[in-house]
């Protein structure tokens, strides 16, 4: 079975509002943009990755939290996160019975944890390619 396929499975699991929310927010993760990859991960979480994890999605006893990986670095300019306020890297979503998804800003959020990401990614390959190097010699 695919990640994909699993998260299917998992919110159609999912028979009260929260599943409702969950595809919701999946759909609008997906939706900004087309080169974002499902994962499985954690023993049964769903995962969202560009060059480097996204976010993570959970449904819990009263809500559905959206974590992401490097919340603490992205600006949140339409004040989303309202959860894990208080860590140096992880930022989270809280969504509650009722809540509506704001897609712009989602998708916004979404799109400046992937600018984040590749910028970890460039950062990195100058000492990958050193390294490379290195080793030729």
């Amino acid at each position: 079975m695919t990640p994909s396929q699993r998260i299917d499975q998992l919110i159609e699991g999912i028979t009260d509002w929260r599943g409702k929310t969950f595809a919701g927010v999946r759909k609008t993760i997906l939706e900004a943009d087309k080169e974002i990859i499902e994962e499985w991960k954690w023993m049964g979480s769903p995962v969202w990755s560009r060059d480097g994890i996204i976010a993570v999605a959970n449904a819990h006893k009263g809500k559905v939290k959206l974590t992401f990986m490097y919340g603490a670095k992205l600006a949140d300019p339409d004040k989303l996160f309202n959860a894990g306020l208080e860590g140096n890297a992880r930022r989270a979503i809280d969504f509650l019975e009722g809540d509506k998804i704001n897609q712009r800003a989602l998708k916004d959020l979404i799109r400046a944890a992937i600018e984040y990401n590749q910028s970890r990614v460039k950062k990195k390959a100058p000492a990958d390619s050193r390294a490379k190097k290195a080793k030729k010699t």
